[in-house]
Formats: structure tokens, C-alpha cells, sequence
């Protein structure tokens, strides 16, 4: 099922989203799910079939704290072409683009997410282009700027995603990853470069995680392109 407009109230589940603020950047706002179980339910009951969870209806603290840095320091990604992976509501895909990005892509391989993409780069009254795809074969698309919020929430994902963050560094790009250490990390190679407390309001997995990290991803050209997580 794909939606047909966030801001519908008649449509299956939408009326679950409330345009909201968010705590660590606060001056953007996200359609967001005032349940995203609920709103996960009545989807699929709408669908009549299994749907992926619905990520983008919550702004998980991982990107939270990209986006925060992202527009503390716009110098990241001013001027500079962009790809979000697995970019969810488009929070840091958002920010990019208010921090000056020339031309930001924010992939999902979810319909619903293309269209919560689309619909929060309105509200925030920019330009965000979605692209519905699986680009975790590929090195980043050119892009000089690969930004990456909570995308290591599952070991399987993780495995995919961690040599495409490496391919990406070695094609040249600045790789900046937001997470709060699910424990998927890659070994080596990480720079730290800001931490922000999670906000008390966020997604039950994070109601144990007291704080989340931005990292720079350094190439390395003697790493291993699977990119082993840190234990």
C-alpha cells in the first residue's frame, strides 16, 4: 500500500501522524506517528497484507543527532551534493538541505517512505529528491556527501550497509554516520566527532540509550571491505 497524502485524515492509519516538532532540532517538523504500533496495524489491516515497519513515522535518535549536527555545521554538506541512506522520515536529508546542500538524494526502499520523504521536505520548505531503491551494491552514486542516521539497528542490515559506508569513503565521499551504538558498529577507522543526550520522547528502542554519537568514516585502504562490526 502506498499512501496517498500524510495530511489526509480519511486516509488508513493517517490520522495517527501529527505534525510535530522534533527534540534535538527543533526548528524542523516531521509527520510523525503518535504510535507507530498502532499505525503499523491498522496499515497492514488496511493493505489486507505484511508491511515493513513503519521506520519513517519516528525520528530515531541516530538521525536525530546527524541532523542536529548537520545544522550546527552546515559547512558538512554546504555546497556539496548529498545521498541519504535509508533516509526514513528524511530528517537528516531535511537537514542537509536547509544547511545548504546543492542536491540531496534521500533513498528508502519503502513506498510509504518516499512519500513521508516528499511530504516533510514540504512542510520544512525544501528540496529533497526521493529515489526508491537499493543502492547498497553500489559506492554512493558520486555523491561527496554520504550521511547515514541509525541505519545499523539489525545485524543482517548492518552486514550490507557497513562495506557500502566503506566503498563510499574509498570513492571519495565525507561519510557521516549518527548512532547510538546498537552494537554494529564498524571496527576501526570511526572518528568521533560530537555526542548528544537522547531525548526523553523517542521510539521504545531507544528508551534505554542515554546518548547518541556522530562519526566521521576515515578510508582506510588497508581495511577490510566487509567492514566487521565493533565488539
Amino acid at each position: 500500500m502506498t499512501l496517498n497524502a500524510l495530511d489526509r485524515s480519511d486516509a488508513p492509519g493517517m490520522d495517527q501522524l501529527t505534525l510535530s516538532s522534533v527534540p534535538l532540532v527543533p526548528e524542523m517538523r516531521l509527520f510523525l506517528a503518535e504510535d507507530a504500533i498502532v499505525l503499523w496495524a491498522r496499515l497492514e489491516a488496511a493493505a489486507g497484507a505484511p508491511l515493513p515497519a513503519p521506520y519513517w513515522a519516528s525520528a530515531w535518535v541516530g538521525g536525530q543527532a546527524l541532523a542536529r549536527y548537520i545544522l550546527d555545521h552546515p559547512e558538512s554538506v554546504a555546497g556539496r551534493s548529498v545521498l541519504d541512506l535509508a533516509s526514513g522520515s528524511g530528517i537528516v536529508a531535511i537537514a542537509a538541505a536547509m544547511a545548504g546542500a546543492t542536491d540531496v538524494i534521500a533513498t528508502e526502499i519503502d513506498p510509504n517512505a518516499i512519500v513521508a520523504i516528499r511530504a516533510n521536505a514540504e512542510a520544512n520548505g525544501v528540496v529533497v529528491t526521493p529515489l526508491e531503491a537499493d543502492v547498497l551494491d553500489g559506492n554512493g552514486q558520486d555523491a561527496q556527501v554520504v550521511l547515514a542516521g541509525d541505519v545499523l539497528y539489525d545485524e543482517s542490515v548492518a552486514d550490507r550497509v557497513r562495506p557500502f559506508l566503506v566503498r563510499a569513503a574509498g570513492h571519495g565521499a565525507l561519510v557521516l554516520l549518527g548512532d547510538p551504538d546498537r552494537g554494529h558498529l564498524p571496527a576501526g577507522s570511526l572518528d568521533l566527532v560530537a555526542t548528544y543526550p537522547v531525548p526523553v520522547v523517542g521510539t521504545p528502542e531507544d528508551a534505554l540509550l542515554r546518548r547518541t554519537n556522530v562519526f566521521t568514516l576515515r578510508h582506510d585502504p588497508s581495511e577490510s571491505p566487509l567492514g566487521s562490526a565493533a565488539r
